[in-house]
């Protein structure tokens, strides 16, 4: 058997963090789903909130990353809007158990690790705003309250991860395209 890595540790807590929540896990309960006693977790990291923090971090490190790749090609901004849809569908179908931890226990944060977090988080929103004031700019969209409609948008985006089913019959694909064009029938200049 090889060793455990601390990569190896962050994402079987992600797991048990999204299907157990923060307080509903122990670290007795990851020892076991890793093949290892719960006190050999110590070597790899400080205690259950360092995990915490790590795969939070990560979810926040995989929205930002989608945002930045959604925003690098610079087209115009209902084609941006649709890429960070798409990118926040596939960090929530392809990392489920990171993005539903930092969704949902992000609150468990000590005070320090939730403001970084949550900076993490602002950055993310920013890009949703700053697309849409684009498009008001523009012309492309009317105008709209930025905050308000970047809530709305992401609200629905997170829903996706209490619902949705990968081997469902809406594909990804699909899924995004019917989220763009919803957003885009409240947000079109007509």
């Amino acid at each position: 058997m090889s060793r455990l890595t601390r990569d190896d540790i962050v994402i079987a807590a992600g797991r048990r963090f999204a299907e157990y929540g923060y307080h509903g896990t122990s670290m007795r309960d990851l020892g076991g789903d890793l093949g290892i006693l719960g006190s050999s977790i110590y070597a790899h990291v400080g205690g259950k909130h360092d995990l915490l923090v790590a795969v939070v971090e990560r979810a926040g490190s995989l929205f930002n990353a989608s945002a930045e790749a959604a925003t690098r090609e610079g087209s115009d901004p209902s084609d941006t809007l649709h890429r960070l849809i798409r990118g926040h569908i596939d960090v929530l179908i392809d990392h489920a158990p990171e993005a539903r931890t930092f969704l949902n226990e992000a609150t468990f944060l000590e005070p320090e690790d939730r403001r970084r977090v949550t900076g993490q988080r602002d950055r993310y929103e920013a890009t949703f705003r700053r697309t849409l004031e684009s498009g008001i700019v523009s012309g492309d969209f009317r105008h709209v309250d930025v905050t308000l409609t970047g809530i709305y948008i992401l609200s629905v985006l997170n829903a996706i991860g209490r619902w949705y089913d990968p081997d469902g019959p809406v594909d990804r694909d699909a899924l995004a395209v019917d989220i763009h064009e919803f957003v885009l029938r409240g947000v079109t200049a007509h």
